[in-house]
């Protein structure tokens, strides 16, 4: 299959929700959030507190309760702001994180989720 002409990301993104907490650097809450999509680069998701871009995150990554979580460092590497949520004034902004410093082990983990989700689709 020619992933790069489904996608034009580096590796591969898989439609999948898992929780997703997010510290920013320097501050002490985490903000928890789930994932729009994965893949082994990183992760999109929608959340209602604005990133700078290129700012540092903390991640911890939920990708099934009876495993370990993942947890590794990510740079927002985009900002989409959406709409208002329903007449309620707050905006929502879709982000997209990139991993770095993830270990080989946890890069697998999320490798298989990505293969088990898109295997069916070749």
């Amino acid at each position: 299959m020619n992933w790069q002409g489904m996608n034009k990301r580096k590796f591969p993104r898989a439609n999948y929700r898992c929780l997703l907490r997010v510290k920013r650097e320097n501050r002490e809450e985490a903000i928890e959030t789930h994932t729009e999509n994965i893949g082994v680069g990183g992760i999109c998701v929608i959340i209602k507190t604005e990133f700078d871009l290129f700012s540092k995150v903390s991640l911890e990554i939920i990708l099934d309760q009876d495993k370990d979580p993942i947890f590794c460092e990510g740079k927002i590497v985009w900002v989409v702001k959406k709409r208002p949520v329903v007449d309620s004034g707050e905006y929502e902004y879709d982000i997209g994180i990139e991993f770095l410093n993830m270990s080989d082990m946890d890069n697998h983990k999320i490798d298989e989720v990505v293969e088990k989700i898109l295997g069916g689709q070749a």
